[in-house]
């Protein structure tokens, strides 16, 4: 322990009230962040007594100093400490970082309100359920909310320019409000069991379903009286193929799968008995961190945005569970428990759930040696000095020399590092250069790198020939950057995949690989991945360009005007088709703007 910190005097004055303590190194770097109910009791055991793990007994010996945050509460302390974790990321804490947000299913505040897959911050006054633990869960859930309540999936956009059903409503997937074929009140009702459904109240709405049967057919109403009946055989379906045995209703599980160089945390998500299937998450964390230390955190910083279901199902016991129970209650308004069982159906559960994270740890694991074999053989093929741990690649896509896009892909020991890649929009060249594209996009790209603001790469790949390998050595030398080892992948006189062939600045003859290399092998997924994401970002430029241009042309509608007549008809198809009349209707339109708009089109 640093001899700067006078660690007995510190535990002195310490409260024992909550809070969250951070601990920082001689140079003041953040060491670790913690959250105790009892800050005195909880920062002493550091202090006075040996904890047996290495990788604790390391983090002590290097405090400087230690700083605490009192809050009123457990809660707080839960908070803080998942909030400054995220933020400061501090060496010796466990980090699970992932790049997107869970899933949830919206309704819309609509009249008629639309149901539909969202990602993103809640806000407005739309209604979220969920989160869901995929994409595939939502989108099963929304299918069975369509086969069940027909309710709509339709933009705003789409739905009020229907003068007809579409095909949804003809294979009994929507009940078409778009031209009133059910009243608003009708369609309420069925939004409201639909909301039920997703709430966990499945037994309670069926058995209201079946009182609402019988009395349509006591009143001789049997057409809705048999739309009932359906509605009912199918909830039983849903409920029947879905649904898990023993009573499981509304839970998490939460199960650590450890190896010594990796982790692998899985969560499974139970609603209303259905398991609606597991996301994996492999956290970066210091060595020699315990099972029950990644699950803490683990808990701590996933219910940091999501309240907890009422039960917790942990694969090994949890240190602080206490202080978690009470935190999480507090959070999501109700008891929150966390278990170990031991036997049964939730013990099964809880197997079923390891199981998974230990297939996906050891998937990991080969991917993460498979990855490290083939930049083995990368280094000796490219003669590099040290096995690279970064590579980037650059290709172009345009139609024509439509809005051509350059792509940046990045990749580093552990395969894709999708947060790095960057989509480059090419201007000011002459329509179908390749070559000035490249330049460009080299150029913009390694002005960040040179500043500091992105890392170096240990190779770059440019997707073509010498002519393109030249343009982006170009773009190098006018930023004074000689140090980069440049590798231009061509196709091969046959252009047969297996054939590549490796143009290197410093080589005079390319390079060929045999067609089984690793080494090629990772060449072709980088380049492949550089194409897919060019011509991805290719097409989403040229969509937009091509669905604003037709306005842009007209004189007198400016951005704001083109954005109403965009929003008032869904779609510039739309707009072609409307009349004079229609046109006019759109606020801010002129009937002279109107007239013009409809000239431009016909």
């Amino acid at each position: 322990m640093s001899e700067r910190f006078d660690h007995r005097s510190f535990l002195q004055q310490l409260t024992t009230q909550p809070g969250v303590y951070r601990m920082y190194g001689a140079a003041d770097e953040l060491l670790y962040v913690g959250k105790a109910r009892n800050l005195k009791k909880r920062v002493s055991t550091y202090f006075l007594r040996a904890s047996g793990n290495p990788r604790i007994e390391s983090m002590v010996s290097q405090i400087g100093r230690v700083e605490v945050t009192v809050t009123r509460t457990e809660d707080e302390a839960l908070l803080l400490e998942a909030n400054l974790i995220k933020e400061f990321g501090p060496r010796y804490n466990v980090m699970y970082r992932d790049d997107k947000s869970y899933p949830y299913v919206r309704f819309s505040a609509h009249r008629y309100p639309r149901i539909s897959y969202y990602r993103g911050a809640k806000t407005g006054s739309d209604r979220y359920f969920g989160p869901f633990p995929s994409a595939i869960a939502v989108r099963e859930t929304l299918s069975t909310l369509q086969k069940l309540f027909q309710l709509r999936p339709c933009r705003d956009s789409f739905f009020a320019h229907r003068d007809r059903p579409c095909l949804q409503h003809q294979i009994k997937r929507c009940s078409a409000p778009c031209v009133n074929l059910i009243g608003e009140d009708d369609y309420a009702k069925e939004l409201h069991n639909a909301a039920r459904l997703l709430e966990g109240k499945a037994d309670e709405l069926a058995d209201e379903l079946g009182v609402a049967m019988q009395a349509a057919a006591d009143k001789l109403d049997f057409e809705l009286a048999a739309r009932v009946r359906d509605q009912i055989a199918a909830l039983k379906r849903v409920r029947e193929s879905r649904v898990i045995s023993g009573g499981a209703d509304d839970l998490d599980l939460i199960v650590v799968a450890l190896h010594p160089s990796s982790s692998c945390v899985v969560v499974m998500s139970v609603r209303d008995g259905v398991n609606l299937g597991h996301r994996s998450h492999f956290p970066r964390h210091p060595a020699h961190a315990s099972a029950e230390e990644l699950l803490d955190s683990f808990i701590s910083q996933h219910y940091l945005e999501q309240p907890a279901p009422p039960e917790i199902l942990v694969s090994h016991a949890v240190d602080e569970r206490e202080l978690l129970e009470q935190a999480l209650g507090q959070r999501a308004g109700r008891k929150v428990g966390i278990a170990l069982p031991q036997r049964g159906t939730k013990r099964r559960l809880l197997d079923m759930a390891m199981n998974s994270a230990t297939q996906a740890l050891s998937t990991r694991l080969v991917e993460a040696a498979s990855m490290d074999e083939r930049l083995l053989e990368l280094q000796r093929a490219l003669d590099l000095d040290a096995v690279p741990r970064r590579l980037e690649c650059f290709d172009i896509s345009h139609t024509g020399g439509e809005k051509a896009v350059a792509s940046c892909v990045v990749f580093n020991e552990a395969g894709p590092l999708k947060s790095a890649y960057r989509k480059f929009n090419i201007e000011g060249i002459t329509p179908g250069d390749d070559y000035a594209a490249i330049r460009q996009a080299v150029a913009r790209r390694f002005a960040r790198v040179k500043s500091g603001e992105v890392q170096m790469p240990d190779v770059l790949f440019i997707d073509g020939g010498l002519g393109q390998l030249n343009s982006a050595l170009e773009a190098l030398e006018e930023l004074e950057i000689s140090e980069l080892r440049v590798v231009g992948i061509a196709k091969g006189p046959t252009r047969r995949p297996g054939l590549e062939e490796l143009i290197v600045a410093e080589r005079e003859l390319p390079l060929s690989l045999p067609p089984d290399s690793p080494a090629l092998h990772l060449i072709q997924r980088i380049r492949d991945e550089a194409h897919r994401f060019a011509i991805t970002g290719h097409r989403g430029r040229r969509d937009k360009a091509r669905l604003s241009s037709g306005l842009e042309a007209v004189e007198g509608l400016g951005p704001a005007r083109r954005r109403a007549l965009l929003k008032a008809f869904g779609g510039l198809a739309q707009i072609k088709r409307a009349n004079v009349d229609e046109l006019a209707r759109v606020e801010g339109l002129s009937r002279t703007l109107a007239e013009r708009v409809y000239a431009h089109f016909h």
